[in-house]
């Protein structure tokens, strides 16, 4: 479980583990509808991080980590996250792996949108 500890009123220092990633891909296979656009995200820029310098803020990804964590990093000015590679190589398998999923999600989402518009 995420461990958050408070510096002070502006700062907190966040530490994951790999069980952490585990419920992180939990959480997105339950409702891949919700979280497809956050699951294509991670699964396709991810890489373009080196995978361990990934961050959940640069794309509006977000949700699951906050979820994860039960606290909203963004009421403090700074935090810093401490997690081993194991956890981001994880999550990157994991969203990875649901991408597909993700993407026919999408791709229905789009279609619903399309067809109450054309009513």
């Amino acid at each position: 479980m995420a461990t958050i500890t408070v510096i002070d009123e502006k700062t907190i220092k966040i530490a994951v583990e790999l069980e952490d990633a585990l419920r992180m891909i939990e959480e997105a296979e339950s409702d891949p509808e919700l979280y497809a656009n956050e699951i294509l995200t991670i699964a396709e820029k991810m890489p373009e991080f080196q995978y361990t310098y990934f961050c959940f803020y640069a794309y509006d990804t977000a949700a699951l980590f906050e979820k994860m964590l039960g606290i909203d990093p963004k009421q403090y000015l700074s935090f810093s996250l401490d997690a081993p590679d194991a956890f981001f190589y994880t999550l990157y398998g994991g969203m990875k792996g649901l991408s597909g999923m993700a993407r026919l999600c999408r791709s229905l989402a789009a279609e619903r949108t399309d067809v109450e518009v054309n009513i």
